[in-house]
């Protein structure tokens, strides 16, 4: 079966979920909702993979932060690519820890040089560690920031071509930044 369009997954409708005979019906699940020993979040997960291909899609690698992607978590991520053999890793292009502490909220960066040579080798390290491409998922951006040095498409175009990573568009994404910021989702998407 070739995937051709991807719901995300919630527990509430697994049965639904695993009974839909929609050809190329693939499901996304957040992967940190399943870093866990067992229990019936995974032998649910287990169920559907059965039948379904399963995208995971992360939000605490925190890409972008200031530090390396926690090697905890990146341990956790890549057991359960191994154990769930997802066809697409995605992650938020965010930062959500600083230290030993993290945020439990997708937090913007300014896009400068620097900023893209740290996202770019975080996208390496991850990508290297988990031994697949991964894909990058454009920000919702809640508030302008200053200083920033280049435009966000000019920004993921440049990270894919540093580090081979893809790009999720999130159009929701868009228009909320769009409405946020001030600026024509249109023609970001243009």
């Amino acid at each position: 079966m070739t995937p051709t369009a991807g719901l995300s997954f919630r527990p509430v409708h697994f049965a639904e979920a695993i009974a839909s005979p929609a050809a190329g019906l693939w499901f996304e699940v957040h992967a940190e909702n399943y870093m866990v020993a067992g229990g019936p979040r995974l032998a649910m997960l287990e169920a559907l993979r059965r039948e379904k291909p399963l995208s995971l899609h992360g939000v605490g690698l925190s890409l972008a932060g200031a530090a390396d992607p926690d090697p905890d978590h990146l341990a956790a991520l890549k057991a359960l690519c191994r154990r769930f053999q997802p066809f697409l890793v995605s992650e938020h292009l965010a930062w959500s820890r600083s230290g030993e502490v993290a945020f439990p909220d997708l937090l913007p960066f300014p896009r400068t040089g620097e900023a893209l040579r740290r996202v770019a080798r975080n996208i390496d390290n991850a990508q290297t560690l988990l031994g697949r491409q991964i894909l990058i998922e454009n920000p919702s951006l809640y508030l302008a920031l200053d200083g920033h040095e280049w435009n966000e498409t000019d920004f993921l175009a440049e990270l894919v071509k540093r580090t081979g990573c893809r790009l999720l568009v999130d159009v929701n994404n868009i228009f909320v930044s769009a409405r946020n910021i001030g600026f024509a989702a249109e023609a970001y998407v243009d």
